[in-house]
């Protein structure tokens, strides 16, 4: 990744804040959401906004981007007080937002996307396609992209839709752009396209709002750091003051020592025994093969990592472990010594798996429901009876995963949309434990996460394994998490196994020479 020392400069000595917030508080109902918050941005800025999930990131976002009309405190762009009744009325004032879940339409084309509900027309009747195609060319351009402003979002990688977003954004001729999690989805080379092009954003004029949790992204992109915790603002600092365990202990309030999970933990005897695991996937010409032969055991006690790129094939292993591919699987899978065929989730659960999905939101949780009927959820038919719920059985269950998880939150009774991502994941973790598994399969368990969060997982992670001798599968794109929590790192590329490494072997520089694609005669 390129560092841009050069580039930065001390953004408070510059002019007039473009926007600036002051004083913001805001309630509901009887819970604090801000409390006399402060923010200022200037143009050519990128200023990153911190804080672990529930800190008011979101809150203050909502407010400055006109989603909240009702909120204490006072809002002002290039210093005339302002106040948004609509998302409307803060794209007039030029302030646009690109949420973590993207906000397009997939069967639309590029341009479509770009001016949907401000659609050129004919005679104010019908919608002008050709002079859409002509207006989004510019904006592609000024991105560096060469998409067809005719292709469908749908056939578009997460890091080109990402794109479509930010020229949408521009055609709203947004002077200050709020970046919410831009790369939770996305691979290294769609992270450093998405740099360049927040440079060239910064050095048009455009100020940057750049929400993330990972650290090594806002050390080297900021010019500036605000930290939120609890709804109030604890920190604003050049970035060239601060440092990555700074910023850490301005978030969580404390300094996060790191604990040390360097010496393996004692494995147990094979649980689980993969050989020549493969899938295929319907394709337009027949079948797909996606994985080609994997193989590998799993101890009781141990965390065995999955590394590699994404499209590698890491979460369709887990996903064909736990029955849930969409597709052909093929190859051996034996547990405890016998062979078994997994065909669906259910018998994965039956059997002693459980997986806790990469994504959720769409696939982990009912964020409508409450925690209660999360956790109960995949244990419905041990927890009734003659088909009715046993509530109070449900309820036990669930405050005991609310306890022994430490998940905040108002009670087992609050949806599960109304908490932090941190607390939505381990709501997931908890459901699945509470079926009692031998083996856990975890998909990116911390992605979106605050590193409070995150260092609450690891701990978890490593006591079911030392402590309860379960055993552990992990896929992650985090490097570092990778290196921290595994006693072995399978990496993937292409579909395929390129190696296995040790504790000891195993470094960022290894593993991605695994990693890295080879051409077709070099994979064969």
């Amino acid at each position: 990744m390129v560092d841009r020392e050069e580039d930065r400069r001390p953004a408070s000595a510059v002019s007039e804040p473009l926007l600036r917030a002051s004083g913001i508080s805001k309630r509901f109902g009887g819970i604090v959401a801000l409390s006399g918050v402060h923010l200022d941005v200037h143009a050519g800025e990128i200023h990153a906004l911190m804080g672990e999930n529930g800190a008011g990131k979101s809150t203050l976002m909502k407010i400055l981007s006109g989603v909240y009309s009702s909120y204490d405190g006072s809002l002002e762009v290039e210093g005339v007080p302002v106040s948004f009744a609509s998302v409307r009325q803060a794209e007039a004032a030029g302030i646009a937002i690109i949420h973590q879940e993207l906000n397009l339409v997939p069967e639309l084309s590029v341009a479509d996307n770009i001016f949907l509900g401000r659609e050129p027309r004919i005679a104010g009747l019908l919608i002008d396609r050709r002079r859409s195609r002509r207006a989004a060319r510019p904006l592609l351009d000024r991105l560096g992209i060469s998409l067809d402003p005719d292709a469908r979002v749908a056939g578009l990688r997460v890091g080109e839709q990402q794109l479509v977003e930010i020229a949408k954004a521009l055609s709203l001729n947004a002077r200050v752009l709020i970046m919410d999690e831009p790369t939770s989805a996305l691979s290294p080379a769609e992270c450093e396209r998405l740099f360049r092009v927040i440079r060239q954003l910064a050095k048009s004029g455009v100020a940057i709002i750049y929400i993330s949790h990972r650290l090594d992204e806002v050390m080297q992109l900021a010019d500036r750091v605000s930290v939120l915790r609890d709804g109030k603002h604890v920190l604003t600092k050049p970035i060239a003051d601060l440092s990555q365990d700074a910023i850490i202990a301005a978030m969580v309030g404390r300094d996060l020592l790191a604990t040390d999970y360097s010496t393996p933990s004692e494995t147990g005897p094979v649980l689980l025994s993969v050989r020549d695991l493969k899938l295929s996937k319907p394709h337009r010409q027949g079948w797909r093969e996606v994985l080609h032969g994997v193989s590998f055991d799993l101890h009781a006690g141990e965390v065995l990592g999955i590394g590699g790129l994404l499209g590698a094939g890491r979460t369709e292993i887990l996903e064909s472990l736990f029955g849930a591919s969409n597709g052909r699987v093929d190859g051996s899978i034996v547990l405890d010594g016998a062979d078994v065929e997994i065909r669906s989730p259910r018998e994965a659960r039956r059997l002693g798996l459980a997986l806790v999905t990469e994504d959720r939101k769409m696939q982990g949780l009912h964020l409508e429901a409450s925690i209660v009927d999360n956790v109960a959820l995949p244990l419905v038919s041990h927890l009734s009876r003659f088909g009715l719920r046993l509530f109070r059985r449900e309820r036990v269950l669930s405050e005991r995963a609310v306890k022994s998880l430490g998940i905040r939150c108002s009670g087992v009774d609050q949806a599960a949309g109304r908490l932090s991502g941190g607390n939505q994941q381990k709501v997931v973790i908890g459901k699945w434990l509470a079926t009692r598994p031998r083996i856990l399969l975890l998909d990116e368990p911390t992605r979106g996460i605050d590193v409070g969060a995150k260092r609450e997982i690891y701990d978890l992670i490593f006591r079911l394994a030392c402590e309860e001798g379960m055993a552990i599968v992990v896929v992650s794109s985090e490097m570092p998490e990778l290196l921290l929590l595994s006693d072995r790192i399978l990496v993937m590329a292409q579909g395929r196994q390129r190696g296995t490494l040790s504790r000891s072997q195993a470094t960022e520089e290894r593993i991605m020479q695994l990693a890295a694609p080879r051409s077709a005669k070099a994979a064969a």
